[in-house]
């Protein structure tokens, strides 16, 4: 047995090359299994397989926020209406769809909640929006609201108007929602720009199954623009099968008498590589159905035509139609108008803002019947009138 027993016993050296062996082997195993597992990782993410993935999830989210009736996720509580107050609604433009609507939007909630409203128009150009801003402030409302005002651009004017005590809101004033610290601005009003710009973005990738090629229509001057254009360009550099074409940066103002002449030079240039266009709002694709027609390019054609942004009437009558337009990321004007009424009477009562932000919204040919579309344009039906009046304790 002893003999058994000193035939069978290792020596430390033996003990060591043993366990050495065994940890070679052990490390062996670990990158055989670590190799599959980066084989599989590679397969998996494989620019196909990504490509794939990317597109469903464009149209899962498609699908997400094109629903009919979103429910109302605003505030339920706040101050009571607070009394003998006016309200001057400053207008970037009236031409602009967006700033109208809000516009229509804050005067009918003036009138339940008991205050005087007045509106002056900037007429779309910086001296416009300067004189308007002006005017407003030369009447001492207690309050002012920013249709698309650029707050950057006139930010001497709104400090100024500030230390007469006058409370403002935005809409649009500011590239994102909510208050703003650099400026005396109570709050910005806004559906997030990123949101607007995913969906839009997202629409053109899954109507496209992957392989849109894209023009951005934008206006840099506008810093809610800039955020939408960059958001859009991030989308587009996750899709494999897309690719960007051009960033097109005629102004705003100048859509009507520019886009006719400027799309046929696109026309010509791109040609059929350019299937989709993504404007930050409708004003865009508003000026190029002459140019569509005479191109002999059919309503349901391609470039096929989106907005992020608004929702103008004409953009709600080529959705209905399939002409010319596809779809638009449409913002809930006259809710933003109600938000805005409540958010100075917030301010005026000395609380905080709502901080609420509307949901994002596509509307596509296939819901455009419900939530206000049959009157061209998204006015949730989720009840958000009676929940404010019920705030502000008015009937």
């Amino acid at each position: 047995m002893a003999t058994i027993q000193k035939n069978h016993a290792l020596t430390t050296a033996q003990w060591t090359r043993m366990f050495a062996e065994i940890r070679m082997e052990t490390m062996r195993n670990k990158l055989f299994l670590l190799g599959m597992v980066g084989v599989a990782a590679t397969l998996l993410c494989s620019p196909a397989v990504a490509q794939d993935s990317f597109v469903a999830e464009a149209k899962r989210y498609t699908a997400l926020v094109s629903k009919p009736n979103p429910p109302w996720d605003g505030p339920t509580t706040g101050p009571s209406a607070q009394r003998n107050k006016s309200v001057i609604y400053v207008s970037d433009g009236q031409d602009n769809g967006g700033a109208r609507g809000v516009g229509k939007g804050a005067a009918e909630a003036a009138k339940v909640i008991g205050w005087s409203f007045r509106l002056i128009d900037g007429q779309g150009t910086a001296s416009g929006r300067r004189n308007a801003l002006i005017q407003a402030a030369s009447l001492k409302p207690d309050g002012i609201i920013l249709g698309t005002i650029d707050a950057m651009e006139q930010a001497d004017l709104i400090r100024d108007i500030a230390e007469e005590g006058i409370k403002m809101v935005g809409w649009h004033a500011l590239g994102k929602p909510g208050p703003v610290r650099d400026l005396p601005i109570f709050t910005n009003l806004a559906t997030e720009p990123d949101d607007v710009a995913k969906a839009a973005a997202m629409y053109a990738v899954a109507d496209s199954n992957g392989t849109a090629k894209v023009i951005i229509f934008t206006d840099p001057i506008y810093a809610i623009a800039n955020a939408k254009t960059n958001a859009m360009i991030k989308i587009l550099r996750n899709c494999a099968g897309c690719s960007l074409l051009l960033v097109d940066t005629t102004p705003l103002k100048a859509t009507a008498a520019v886009m006719p002449q400027r799309t046929a030079w696109l026309l010509q240039r791109y040609g059929k590589k350019w299937t989709y266009s993504i404007a930050v709002n409708d004003l865009w694709l508003d000026a190029m159905p002459s140019t569509f027609v005479a191109a002999a390019i059919p309503g349901n054609g391609y470039p096929r035509n989106i907005s992020a942004g608004d929702g103008s009437e004409s953009a709600f009558e080529r959705i209905r139609k399939n002409r010319y337009q596809i779809g638009t990321v449409a913002e809930p004007l006259r809710l933003h108008g109600w938000q805005a009424i409540d958010e100075l009477n917030r301010a005026f009562a000395g609380q905080k803002d709502s901080g609420y932000s509307a949901p994002v919204h596509l509307v596509t040919p296939a819901n455009i019947k419900f939530d206000g579309g049959r009157y061209n344009e998204f006015d949730p039906d989720n009840g958000y009138r009676d929940r404010y009046r019920k705030i502000w304790g008015v009937k």
